[in-house]
């Protein structure tokens, strides 16, 4: 189906209706030359909102906060450098690989409930993570954190769509993608922090948030659900979708964050099980065409090139913006000799941006109706910033290298509500919901890849650097293999010595800021193709907000008036 007759299949879809989106009813559609639809949120919509936020900051403010506090949890329990890595990335994992199965689970047993089971299995990670003396259980509660983390992710996209009709989504999506960039560039500043103290008061500074969250969730965000027996919704879910689904991300996803750290990219214990893992995601795509009644993915989702050139959009943005986080506070720490409490701070012009600016952006499409403007604004900025990143070398200046961040800061917040307009108006509105958690699950596996990405470029161009001088050439492998670890080697290093280190590393990063920029661009060209879809469509969904008790006296009151 093309672009432009699934546009007028939807305008045809639409039927009349006199429901108002802001008082909690479920469906609102429009004419053609209706005006758009009008919203005006109450005091349960704003509170069921800052639950949402609350979550979503608490669960970015995890992801990032104890990647600088490994070294010091790795004495701690006495553990090795592989057990350290892998209480890293174990969150990141599973928290990517569980969002499509927690979006299914919710459309069949409820919004609300599937936050509390996430709330709980992140809750039940914290307290396993904090309590361990030993790295079997810290790595089993970061797993488990993982997991409640990314149903909590998905469940908030999935939500925004339940509260909000889409000429109005993107002032309240571009909030929800600041506190999670809030939280992902604090994070790190936060556990560093605490890593000085107590690394365990990483993990307990969540419980304020989730005992918040228990407590306003079930109490404000209360969604509409059509009744249903429990066998009838437990026949319903695609368990054999899920599991094949998980399983082979998982066997796709862990090789990609091992190569080139643990194991070559070359050895066979990275090569077989991402082999494995890409046979089985095309056996599941098989599986979900022809098998489930109601299937994990829909192909449906897939159904133009405007929607499919979102997912790409939205994994090149997290690849993009999870590199960044990665790599430029490895700049300020090997070549600037920062802190990585002050690394993290010097990151602020590029990361402090992107939540103001995902909120105007936002407001401007709310205001004007369009955002297909922001997409190329937001790619060519991008693209901009990322190039000037080129121009950084060991004697940047704070002033040159502030206003080189603020560039890619701006282009990358603008995208965060763009593509979420590029995906959600191109789906039918019967598959937003799942639209918008695929969209999440996609920009999850950008970040989880991207760092491996950005590894593998590192690591072949330090060695082809070191090998040019002799004094390092016997060490070059070896020296280039983990851009984080070789900080410290820096540090540690002669003067004279760290010149040349440091000026390999920063050409190293700097291939990586070519790559990326080469990536937006692309996008940038890409998105000259996405077809133009209407917005001003009224709330569609199952699970809408209930209205007020106020509302539903009056409504009461008046019907027995008549």
């Amino acid at each position: 189906m093309s672009d432009q007759m699934r546009n007028n299949d939807e305008k045809a879809e639409m039927a009349s209706s006199s429901q108002q989106p802001g008082s909690g009813n479920s469906s609102v559609s429009l004419k053609h030359d209706d005006p758009p639809p009008t919203f005006q949120p109450g005091r349960r919509f704003y509170l069921a909102f800052l639950a949402l936020a609350v979550l979503t900051l608490m669960v970015a403010l995890d992801g990032t906060s104890l990647s600088v506090a490994l070294p010091v949890v790795a004495q701690a329990l006495r553990g090795s450098a592989l057990e350290a890595f892998w209480s890293g990335t174990s969150f990141l994992l599973a928290s990517t690989v569980f969002q499509p199965s927690f979006a299914q689970l919710s459309h069949v047993f409820g919004r609300v409930q599937m936050v509390m089971v996430a709330i709980a299995l992140f809750f039940a990670g914290v307290m396993m993570a904090a309590v361990a003396k030993n790295f079997t259980l810290l790595l089993a509660g970061r797993t488990v954190q993982g997991i409640g983390g990314g149903g909590i992710i998905a469940l908030t996209e999935i939500m925004v769509t339940d509260l909000v009709p889409l000429r109005y989504r993107g002032q309240w999506a571009g909030i929800i993608g600041g506190c999670w960039a809030i939280g992902s560039v604090s994070g790190p500043v936060i556990g560093g922090a605490f890593a000085e103290v107590s690394w365990r008061w990483i993990f307990w500074l969540n419980l304020p948030f989730i005992g918040v969250s228990c407590v306003m969730v079930p109490l404000f965000i209360r969604l509409k659900l059509a009744p249903d027996s429990l066998i009838r919704k437990l026949k319903r879910v695609d368990w054999i979708g899920s599991v094949i689904f998980v399983g082979s991300a998982c066997s796709f996803l862990i090789p990609v964050t091992w190569g080139g750290v643990m194991y070559d990219w070359s050895s066979w214990r990275t090569l077989v099980p991402l082999i494995v893992g890409a046979v089985g995601m095309l056996a599941f795509a098989a599986y979900e065409r022809f098998v489930p009644a109601e299937p994990l993915l829909m192909s449906s989702l897939f159904a133009n090139r405007t929607i499919n050139l979102g997912w790409v959009f939205a994994t090149l943005h997290g690849v993009i913006l999870w590199m960044l986080l990665y790599y430029q506070p490895l700049y300020f720490e090997a070549v600037r000799g920062y802190k990585p409490i002050i690394a993290g701070v010097a990151l602020f012009p590029a990361t402090f941006t992107v939540a103001p600016l995902s909120i105007i952006t936002g407001l401007i499409i709310t205001k004007t109706g369009r955002y297909r403007w922001s997409i190329w604004s937001g790619w060519a900025v991008a693209t901009l910033g990322l190039g000037l990143l080129v121009i950084w070398d060991i004697n940047s200046s704070i002033p040159e290298w502030l206003f080189t961040e603020l560039v890619s800061g701006i282009g990358l917040g603008v995208l965060f509500p763009s593509l979420l307009y590029q995906i959600q108006a191109a789906a039918k509105q019967k598959d937003v919901s799942f639209a918008a958690a695929l969209f999440s699950f996609f920009r999850a596996f950008g970040q989880a890849i991207g760092v491996a990405i950005g590894g593998a470029i590192f690591q072949n161009e330090m060695q082809k650097n070191l090998l040019k001088t002799p004094r390092f050439a016997d060490q070059a492998a070896a020296l280039a293999k983990d851009a984080a670890a070789l900080v410290q080697i820096i540090h540690n290093a002669s003067a004279d010595d760290q010149v040349v280190l440091k000026t390999a590393y920063t050409d190293s990063l700097r291939t990586i800021y070519i790559v990326l920029c080469a990536l937006s661009g692309v996008c940038l060209i890409a998105s000259l193709f996405i077809q133009k879809y209407d917005i001003n469509i009224g709330l569609e969904t199952e699970q809408g907000l209930m209205a007020e008790k106020r509302n539903e006296r009056v409504e009461n009151e008046t019907k027995i008036a008549v």
